[in-house]
């Protein structure tokens, strides 16, 4: 187990005249007229010293417990409707970027299936476009 190895220094005496106590004045207070703080307007109109003269009343604290779940449940709430909100507009943004690149693409096929286009495409494959119009092989139902 490792010693600690700092050594306490003896304490060092102050050198006499080098550091004089400097009086600090005295704090002016400023005289307040009565009756323009806010807490003496909520004191005088809540009378709330009254009702904590005795102690804390006990038969309140179910309706204070009430009150503080609800707030709770309002801020929680809030929360989760503000992130569910943000998830909406995420989503919604994708959506259109998904929507915008399924209209290019979709354009792009519709260039690149064009019988011109396909003609263009496999040309250097040695394979033509047929100049003589198609004809229709008339089969008897009998023969079939």
């Amino acid at each position: 187990m490792a010693y600690n190895t700092v050594k306490e220094r003896p304490p060092v005496k102050p050198k006499a005249n080098t550091l004089k106590a400097v009086p600090m004045p005295a704090p002016v207070e400023v005289p307040r007229q009565k009756g323009t703080s806010l807490f003496h307007l909520l004191d005088r109109y809540t009378k709330v010293d009254s009702i904590f003269r005795d102690g804390l009343p006990v038969k309140y604290l179910p309706y204070v417990l009430y009150i503080m779940a609800i707030t709770l449940f309002y801020i929680g709430n809030t929360h989760y409707a503000e992130k569910t909100i943000r998830k909406i507009d995420r989503t919604k943004s994708e959506t259109e970027d998904f929507r915008a690149d399924y209209t290019t693409l979709k354009s792009d096929y519709m260039e690149a299936s064009k019988q011109s286009e396909v003609a263009r495409k496999v040309a250097p494959a040695g394979i033509v476009e047929s100049s003589s119009p198609p004809y229709q092989i008339e089969v008897d139902g009998e023969e079939y």
